[in-house]
């Protein structure tokens, strides 16, 4: 569904269910929609990949739950569940499409062993800024073909926020060259952690709960999890001392909310459209507390003695070769893959092309004179 189809759709319902669940006080809105007075309660549970302790990501799923209780008038209400309170971070998928949870927040590149295609819902390596991702989604065709994917699995999905651009992780000792990533243990999701393997890395999947603690053991090496809000709450620069940037894997990653779809198709049609108007809301809203707490957050980290470090050109330049191989041959031998990548692969240029235009010119000129112990 495009962005204006959403917003007229959503916020006109929303508002109707509410004035309907608000009659007591209202008498003319409760006869506009007599339907929505006697609606059911309904009672969700929501299994999250992430821990309440990252109040930015883990954060979305709070904003979801309380919109949609406020919306309804306390008749729709959804408990939110950490990892490990009814599953692990990682089987928040299976959880949704089994019916143990009939919503999930995760990222959908987690699941990839599932359908590779089901990357392009989260991100690509050098693909799309979260802005890109997000006008891809909305207003690109990206979230029709997403749901494809997804309807193989019973679930239906929404995007949940955006991160912003990531950092490149926690490393124990520097980088100097793409050579020096052969053998290196690192835990990194998603085709990141494909393009990582095909350099020579060890991979890992963890969930972000567990990172902390294989760096202090020393089972990995090297970690990415978003920046350096999120990071520094995980502590890693006590057992990690250099800071890389970009994360080149996740320029843009989009979360998502997934839905399982025999309950979505029993949910009353006004509180479907409230849950997608929360579902809105609650994605702009991990945007700009990301955008808003990182600043500050990296220069406490700078202040504590991190590291930062950028990765070389060769690093860059072997990363994205590698990358574009891996999509290529996916492309090549999965239709589903293909018909997918094709249509990203054509936004992408398309928004590049523009991005590198008038967006690139003032970067250049306002962020190269701004004040920075970055550089």
């Amino acid at each position: 569904m495009k962005r204006r189809d959403f917003v007229n759709r959503a916020l006109p319902a929303a508002l109707t269910a509410v004035a309907g669940c608000g009659g007591r006080e209202s008498g003319g809105a409760a006869q506009d929609a007599p339907n929505v007075r006697t609606e059911q309660n309904v009672r969700w549970t929501l299994c999250s990949s992430f821990p309440a302790a990252l109040d930015t990501i883990y954060g979305s799923s709070t904003v979801l739950a309380e919109r949609v209780e406020a919306l309804s008038d306390g008749r729709f209400t959804i408990r939110v569940y950490e990892p490990g309170e009814i599953v692990p971070a990682l089987q928040v998928m299976d959880a949704v499409q089994q019916g143990t949870a009939q919503v999930g927040q995760t990222a959908s590149y987690y699941f990839i062993g599932k359908n590779p295609a089901l990357a392009f819902d989260t991100c690509v390596p050098f693909g799309m800024s979260s802005r890109q991702q997000s006008a891809w989604l909305y207003e690109g065709g990206g979230l029709e073909l997403v749901q494809e994917l997804f309807a193989d699995f019973g679930i239906v999905t929404f995007p949940a926020g955006n991160t912003g651009a990531q950092m490149g992780g926690w490393f124990q000792r520097e980088i100097h060259s793409a050579a020096d990533l052969r053998g290196l243990k690192i835990r990194i999701p998603g085709i990141g952690g494909e393009v990582m393997s095909r350099l020579g890395a060890t991979v890992q999947n963890l969930a972000g709960g567990e990172i902390y603690q294989a760096l202090e053991r020393g089972a990995i090496d090297a970690a990415e999890w978003v920046g350096p809000y999120d990071d520094e709450k995980l502590g890693f620069h006590q057992v990690a001392k250099y800071y890389y940037y970009p994360g080149w894997w996740e320029p843009g990653p989009s979360l998502s909310f997934y839905v399982n779809r025999d309950a979505w198709t029993k949910l009353p049609k006004s509180y479907q459209e409230i849950f997608r108007t929360a579902a809105f809301e609650a994605a702009a809203t991990m945007q700009a507390r990301y955008d808003a707490r990182n600043p500050a957050a990296l220069q406490r980290l700078l202040a504590a003695g991190v590291q930062l470090r950028s990765f070389s050109d060769d690093v860059m330049e072997a990363a994205r070769a590698q990358a574009r191989a891996y999509c290529e041959e996916n492309a090549a031998k999965q239709p589903d893959y293909r018909k997918v990548y094709q249509a990203w692969d054509k936004a992408r240029q398309e928004m590049f092309d523009w991005f590198g235009t008038a967006e690139l010119a003032y970067a250049r000129f306002a962020f190269s004179g701004a004040r920075s112990s970055t550089r």
